[in-house]
This record gives C-alpha cells, structure tokens and sequence, in this order.
C-alpha cells in the first residue's frame, strides 16, 4: 500500500506540475501585457491608405434567421469604396433562413450593392467547406469574415485594411465586444473570460510576435496568405486556429487592434456554451496534432516561441488534468497526505489566472470591482466544465472526427426580461453529460467527507470549488433545460389558443 501511495503522488505531483506551467504562462502574459500597455496609443489612430485594395466580405451563414437582417444591414452600411467592395452571403441553412437571406440580398442588388447569395447543395466541410467555397468567386484581395452575431461599425475596414501596406501581414484581428454581457450570470463570466483574452492575451502576443489565432469573426485576411498557408481546411473543428498556425508557420504576420471593437452574442444557456467549449477543446487538439511536428521542426523560430505555440494550443488539457487531481486526492490523502505539501510553486501559478482577469479592463468592461465579483464565477465555471472539455480532448486524441455543431445565438441583449420573441428552434438538447457532472460533484464531498477528520479543514476550499463547480453546472443545466422546456409548452398553448 506504500508503494502504490507514493506512485499515486507522483501522478498527483506531476499533474500539478503541468498544471503550473500554464498558470504561470498567464502570469507571464499578464506581465507582457502591462509592458504593452504603451503601445495601445499609437494603435488608437487611424493608418491612411495610399490606395484602397479590393476586399470581399465573407457571412457564413447557418439557421441564423433572427440575425441575417441585422448582419447585412451592418455590413451594407460600411464605408468603403462602392468599386471595391464585394459581399458574400455564404448560406449553409436547413431551415427558411435561406427564404430570408434570398430576398434580403435581392433588395440590396436593387439598391446597387454588389452582393451575393451563395447556397451550397452539398454542404460539407462544415464552416471552413462554407469559406473555401466562397473562395472561389471572391473577387477581394483582401478576405474579411463576420459570423451572423457580429455588427461591425461602418469604419472596421477603415481601420484595418491600411494595416496591409505591411507587404508580410497575413491577417488582422479585431476584439470582439458583447451585445449581452448583463443578461445573466453567465454571459457575465463569459464576457470577463473573453475581455481577458482579447484586450489581455492576445494585445501580450501581438507585442512580443508571439503565435496568434484568427477567431473565426471579426477579422481580415490577405487572400494571398490564405491560398500560400494551403487555404481552408476541413480536418479540424476549429479551422481558424489551424489557418492561423499554418500560416505564421510559412512566414506570415498577424496583427491585433485591441482598440477597434466588434460586439457579438454570448452563449446564454450552458448547454450551448458546453458546445462551443466542446468544439473548441476538441478542435484545439486536433491542431496540436496536426501542427506539433511542424512547430518544432521549422527553422528560425525562437524556443520560447515555440514553447509559448505549445501552451497556447493545448491550453484545454488543464480540464483532464483537474479531473485526475480530483481522483487523486482521496487515495493521496490516505496514503501518502505528505505529497500535498511537495509543491509549492502550484501556489505562484494559481496568481497568474485572476491577474489576467483583473487587467481585463476598457472602457466598455466592467471596473476592477466589478471584475473581482466575477472571479470565483468564472473559477467555479472553470472546473465545472472540465468533463466537458475532457471527453472532447479524449476524442481528438483518439482521432475521431466531429460534426461542426453550430452555437445556438437567439440575438440577445442586455435586457434578459425582453418581451421581444426568441427564435428556439435550433437549442440544443440536454447532453447525459450532466449526470457525469452530478457524479463528480458527489465524489468531491466524499472526498471532504473521508479527508477533512484527517487533514482538517484545510481540505475544504480546494474540494468545495470541485463540488461547487459541478453541482452548479449540472443543476444550471437541468434548471435552464427545465426552463427551456416550459417557456415552449406555454407558447405552443399561447399558439393554439
């Protein structure tokens, strides 16, 4: 029983281990990022443009009916050369979205706006099939892409297309912003998550030529980057990732405008977040794997760089790794506890998260306070989707392929009591995965239960955030299914009344 306690340490050590290194690297973002602080001015003002190059715009559309209209109207309203603008409806629906989209585009040719509507009768490839096949009949230099939720402002191009002047720039991305931050707790978390991100991370990566990603939205490619990088591909569930790392790995830059802003629409329940978080760990994976051997093998790129590739493109197997502590720590506490008290730089990295959070601040997020109320949101988030991060990284490893499963938007607002009616008809159903989650929860406080006469209380924080992390999703998830479930009985009724 020694022997097995001390090997079952070592694994604990060594996940800890691992999960340190990703602690610190956001430690060491953070700090990168208050250096770049500086540079953020002279982002600020506008680059004018000796001559305007041709640009196509790019709308993959998916069942997006309640979203189609804004999004046109917004990118319609660009200022732009009439000459040199091209727009790109790329309709994949299933649904009458493609009624929608069809006469909308007809109205605006009437008004002399080139646009067009392009249908796909075999949609494969999911979102990078979709961009891949609009490709063809892009007439732009220049490639920009907005998801169905983005509205941008009618100078974005304005105020990225000058960036191309730089002969070696492959692509520019913008930050998005959030049409429903304060609809509910959720989105709230959400949108500090993202801020850190956007306005923290990637304004760090850009600073110090770090790898970057293009997101998928709100960004603009030069076509000639994006033909030499081997053009969309279909391999991945998170094609921009991939397109972004092939092409910086052929010598491509990426540049980042922290201060030009593109508002866009949270996921609202938890089981549509799950998706996308689903998607994104599996897709992210499946790039490393794709990637890696290239990352490490090409010449002239920087260790550190190469490190830093890494982190960022394996960032979700922190989720497996929480699950395996969780396991752990039961059978450590009752056969070697003194393993708990072997590492203590766990302690420095576990600064590094809420530093990024706390800098996380512009003018249109919310103050230091209001940020610091959210954290032990997001951290009980955090470790509540660990399953669901977890079985997706087991089934890129293993290397099952994935079916693009579309994040449900309802065009949202702050306003969560709105009266406006929401289309619902492509949510998601309630994933089995919530009685894994309810399992998990229960270990935790059999784990406190077994432990704490043991080791005191000192085995409760760490536990109670297990606990709490997936009791609160779990019953999130079975109440907004519940919720879900009644709000469309009542309108069937309403409906035959």
């Amino acid at each position: 029983m020694l022997l097995i306690g001390y090997l079952l340490g070592i694994v604990y050590l060594f996940c800890m281990f691992v999960m340190s290194l990703y602690g610190i690297n956001a430690l060491i973002t953070a700090v990168l990022f208050i250096f770049a602080k500086r540079r953020l001015s002279k982002m600020q003002a506008i680059i004018e443009s000796e001559e305007w190059p041709t640009v196509t715009i790019q709308l993959p559309v998916l069942n997006e009916k309640s979203l189609v209209e804004h999004l046109l109207q917004s990118v319609t309203e660009l200022d732009y050369p009439a000459g040199r603008l091209q727009i790109q409806l790329l309709e994949d629906s299933t649904d009458d979205t493609v009624l929608l989209s069809a006469r909308l585009v007809e109205e605006y040719r009437a008004r002399g706006i080139n646009i067009e509507c392009i249908f796909r009768t075999e949609r494969s490839g999911h979102k990078a099939g979709n961009l891949k096949n609009g490709l063809k009949t892009a007439t732009g230099e220049l490639i920009a892409i907005f998801d169905a939720d983005f509205n941008p402002s009618p100078d974005w191009l304005k105020k990225t297309v000058p960036l191309f002047q730089d002969p070696k720039l492959g692509c520019v991305q913008t930050r998005w912003g959030h049409t429903n931050r304060e609809y509910n707790l959720l989105t709230r978390a959400q949108a500090l998550a993202m801020d850190a991100h956007f306005i923290v991370e990637k304004t760090a990566r850009s600073y110090t030529n770090l790898f970057m990603n293009f997101n998928g939205s709100a960004g603009i490619w030069r076509r000639s980057c994006i033909e030499d990088a081997g053009n969309w591909q279909t391999d991945t569930l998170t094609e921009d990732l991939d397109l972004s790392f092939r092409a910086q790995l052929s010598g491509w830059k990426m540049e980042y405008l922290p201060n030009v802003i593109v508002p866009a629409e949270l996921p609202a329940s938890i089981e549509a977040l799950k998706k996308q978080q689903f998607r994104w760990a599996k897709g992210s994976i499946q790039v490393t794997r794709k990637t890696i051997k290239r990352l490490f093998r090409q010449p002239n790129i920087p260790w550190y760089k190469r490190i830093s590739g890494l982190l960022q493109l394996t960032a979700y197997t922190v989720h497996p790794l929480m699950i395996l502590t969780l396991f752990l720590t039961l059978p450590v506490g009752l056969l070697a506890p003194h393993f708990f008290t072997y590492f203590p730089i766990s302690l420095i990295a576990t600064i590094g998260p809420p530093m990024l959070y706390s800098l996380a601040g512009a003018k249109d997020t919310p103050s230091l306070a209001g940020r610091l109320k959210i954290l032990p949101i997001i951290t009980i988030i955090g470790l509540g989707m660990s399953l669901n991060s977890t079985i997706a990284i087991i089934e890129a490893l293993i290397g099952k392929g994935g079916t693009f499963v579309r994040t449900p938007k309802l065009n949202l607002t702050n306003n969560s009591g709105s009266s406006r009616p929401i289309d619902r008809s492509h949510l998601q159903p309630i994933s089995p995965m919530v009685w894994g989650e309810i399992g998990l929860s229960l270990y935790a406080l059999l784990t406190i239960a077994i432990l704490q006469p043991r080791l005191g209380w000192v085995i409760i924080p760490w536990m109670g955030f297990f606990w709490l992390g997936y009791f609160f999703i779990a019953a999130l998830n079975l109440y907004q299914h519940w919720h879900e479930q009644y709000s469309r009985s009542s309108f069937a009724i309403n409906e035959r009344a």
